[in-house]
């Protein structure tokens, strides 16, 4: 990624001076466009970009208390600047601060909070920088951001709700590669010293294990580079845009998996769209935003492919359907928002149900996940047991 200079002339005439990151001069003109930006000049810095060549994302958490603080300081009259003024001193999170501070120094220039924030496009969700934006022409932005807070809340739960399903399978993994490495470094060696003073005949089993030994003992880091680099070759390649629908595919042919991707994606389809759509966003617009939610590009593939039926006057609820992507209950309980003309509080209840769909998904996941990886860790400690004892049996023969 690439840091560029751009000059650029907003919807209201205004020139601007912005900073945006791309693989690609053009791929930096393009998002512009799609900003509504017109376009006068992209030059490639020389600088680094604020926060490192790729900013990261702020998490849901500090972004929930982030909102909360905006919205309480909001409603109490205090203006944009002055919040950031303050919020710039208050928060925690090193990152965030550095963010808001630069986000003030461009408010006292005469920047749009949303303009600040698009900015910063890869640290802020694209969510949040549309719900600013609408804030803003609304003159709505307390209830916004009241509604982005408890958004952001519901995503940090859904965020550790997964982490604690994986956190189980990671430890036991760690446990076993250790316990592997324990018995073939420090135990193996023992009895490999004991069976060739012996003299006994050792099975192909022994063999194998007593050569994997001696070159864990003598090249282990070759070992390890070769994870590294397979792992990194592997994360690239998954990077690949046609290769990671085809990857978030696949993840969609797997049942327990499905049921969780589905079952999120459905919440966070849901809840954001409500947001966007209760705000005054258009639903076509609407669609692009909440396409880079779900964390699956097959299903936001799915979404976008949407639009152009929608801008055609299909209904949601049969496009939903008819893509078969989210749980039935979703796509019913969005016709009924239609039909009623209620499709904002049907979203929400749709997204709460989804939710607690998830806690159900996210247990049978541990129950299942938890004996099959102690069948795993015991065939493989077991063979390694069981390569050490075999010889045994030949030296109890020969001393008979």
């Amino acid at each position: 990624m690439v840091s560029y200079k751009c000059n650029v002339i907003d919807t209201f005439g205004k020139k601007l001076s912005i900073s945006h990151t791309g693989n690609s001069r053009k791929e930096v003109i393009d998002f512009l466009k799609l900003q509504k930006y017109t376009v006068v000049e992209v030059k490639h810095r020389n600088t680094p970009c604020p926060e490192g060549i790729i900013p990261r994302r702020v998490n849901s958490k500090d972004l929930a208390l982030f909102c909360k603080q905006v919205h309480a300081m909001l409603k109490s009259g205090v203006t944009f600047a002055n919040i950031l003024e303050i919020l710039k001193y208050q928060t925690e999170n090193k990152r965030l601060r550095k963010h808001i501070r630069a986000m003030h120094e461009e408010l006292q220039k005469g920047h749009t909070f949303s303009e600040t924030l698009k900015q910063r496009k890869g640290a802020f969700p694209d969510i949040f920088v549309s719900m600013a934006e609408a804030g803003e022409l609304s003159g709505n932005m307390d209830a916004i951001m009241d509604r982005l807070s408890k958004h952001y809340e519901k995503e940090y739960k859904i965020e550790n709700k997964i982490k604690s399903a994986m956190l189980y399978p990671i430890i036991l993994s760690v446990v076993c590669i250790f316990v592997v490495f324990f018995l073939i470094t420090s135990i193996m060696p023992t009895f490999i010293e004991m069976y060739v003073t012996s003299g006994v005949s050792l099975p192909l089993l022994t063999k194998v294990l007593i050569n994997f030994s001696s070159f864990l003992k003598q090249y282990w880091f070759l070992l390890v580079l070769g994870i590294t680099g397979f792992v990194f070759i592997i994360s690239y390649i998954f990077k690949i845009p046609d290769i990671r629908i085809k990857k978030d595919y696949i993840k969609l042919k797997i049942p327990l998996l499905k049921m969780l991707i589905t079952k999120v994606a459905a919440s966070r389809f849901s809840r954001t769209l409500a947001i966007l759509t209760g705000s005054g966003v258009s639903l076509l617009s609407a669609l692009d935003t909440v396409s880079g939610v779900t964390e699956n590009f097959y299903v936001s593939q799915k979404i976008l492919e949407m639009k152009e039926d929608v801008r055609r006057g299909l209904p949601l609820s049969a496009l939903l359907q008819n893509q078969g992507i989210f749980p039935p209950i979703v796509c019913h309980m969005v016709k009924i928002g239609e039909d009623s003309g209620s499709l904002e509080e049907m979203l929400d209840k749709a997204a709460d149900f989804q939710d607690e769909e998830i806690d159900t998904a996210v247990s049978r996941l541990t129950t299942l996940i938890e004996p099959v990886m102690i069948v795993i860790m015991a065939i493989v400690i077991g063979f390694i047991v069981l390569s050490m004892v075999l010889p045994m049996f030949e030296m109890v023969k020969t001393v008979q």
